[in-house]
């Protein structure tokens, strides 16, 4: 094996990382010693030479992503333990034997103690996700790993990275199975029925990170007129609908999710006339629908994916939601989400307070949303925290 470079910190930057923070950003950095490439197994240490961890190098202001605390190198083993330590906390909140439920997310990056690495389960199929070279040069060891782990509860793992590895790599990905064969195919989340495709579709192919909201929204739904906005593939729809809505329509302005969204509505519920899709901006959709819906779901695509758009993003938020105020009927439920992981929770419920403010409406917060444990956030990254709702009661 060749020998490992070593990044050298400045002195007094090894703060963070003593704090068990995850990401070592290049300013920190005094030297590298040893030639290093994208994605190289590095050690870090103090400016006495002293390890204080092991991480995979990156190009940009994340210079290196740490996965190793400590001065013992990781051996063979060491992602086969990180995985059964991710199966272990799924197993211990139901969900690895769950009787009405058979996805959900295996590896969530740092949360896990694997950062740059996301695998989602459904229903014997490990999809992974590489955010980080190192993490996709591993690939083959997680896989391993993986089937020791899952035994026969994996049937395949399909690896989607091509799309999520970091353009300035020059890695040429491409997706495809690591380990079996499957197609896309059918899953179960609290006995609601999806049509999954991790080839085609967005993420791994479905967002499960919603999975808990949904269901809070079908204790809601009895006897509403629901508008699900950005519907994807219709989960927050057809949870509407078996909550006992009277209506519900799905909308998105891409024609392929509409076309998974009644795919998915006609699963669970067949020959339903309860329900209507349509695909149109969300904006243009929202100009003339006053006192039209009792409950209306507000799950866009992420604004800022960089933090020099989140003043735009902030507006983006603000504007949206002033819509869905000024338009939903007296006595209505608003379910309202942010994804980007650079707006804050203060910095979304300011920009829902200014747009409640804006409409003028009684508004009363209900609940405060977040990811559920399958997501989990390590209580050294706050950065984890990407995913916030509001449900709102305005009068």
């Amino acid at each position: 094996m060749q020998p490992l470079a070593s990044v050298i910190l400045k002195k007094g930057k090894e703060e963070s990382m003593e704090r068990f923070h995850p990401w070592l950003f290049s300013g920190a950095i005094e030297r590298i010693e040893g030639a290093v490439e994208e994605g190289d197994l590095v050690s870090v240490q103090k400016s006495d030479g002293k390890i204080i961890g092991y991480g995979h190098c990156a190009i940009g202001s994340i210079a290196v992503r740490v996965f190793s605390f400590g001065e013992n190198l990781p051996d063979d083993s060491f992602w086969k333990e990180k995985i059964e330590q991710a199966f272990r906390l799924r197993g211990k909140m139901g969900l690895t034997d769950a009787p009405d439920t058979n996805v959900y997310r295996l590896i969530h990056g740092e949360g896990d103690g694997m950062p740059g690495l996301i695998a989602d389960y459904y229903n014997g199929t490990v999809v992974l996700q590489a955010h980080s070279v190192g993490m996709w040069l591993v690939r083959e060891a997680i896989v391993e790993g993986l089937k020791a782990v899952l035994g026969n509860k994996l049937v395949a793992v399909y690896d989607k990275s091509a799309k999520t590895l970091p353009f300035k790599a020059n890695i040429e990905a491409k997706d495809g199975y690591l380990y079996g064969a499957s197609s896309a195919g059918e899953v179960v989340e609290y006995g609601n029925r999806f049509k999954v495709d991790w080839l085609e579709g967005q993420k791994t192919g479905f967002f499960i990170d919603q999975r808990d909201n949904r269901r809070l929204l079908s204790e809601y739904a009895k006897n509403k007129a629901v508008l699900n906005m950005f519907c994807y593939t219709g989960g927050f729809s057809f949870s509407a609908m078996r909550g006992g809505a009277n209506l519900v329509h799905s909308v998105d302005s891409s024609a392929k999710a509409i076309e998974l969204t009644n795919e998915n509505v006609e699963l669970n519920f067949p020959g339903d006339n309860r329900h209507e899709a349509f695909v149109a901006d969300a904006f243009d959709f929202m100009q003339e629908i006053k006192n039209k819906y009792d409950l209306i779901i507000l799950d866009p695509p992420a604004f800022a994916k960089h933090r020099n758009a989140l003043s735009q993003a902030l507006q983006g938020y603000k504007r949206l939601n002033a819509k869905a105020f000024q338009q939903i009927r007296p006595g209505g439920i608003l379910f309202t989400f942010s994804c980007s992981q650079v707006v804050t929770r203060n910095n979304f419920r300011e920009a829902v307070f200014s747009a409640a403010a804006m409409s003028g409406r009684e508004v009363r917060i209900l609940h405060q949303l977040s990811q559920p444990v399958d997501h989990p956030i390590n209580i050294y990254h706050p950065e984890g925290e990407y995913l916030k709702g509001l449900v709102l009661y305005v009068e």
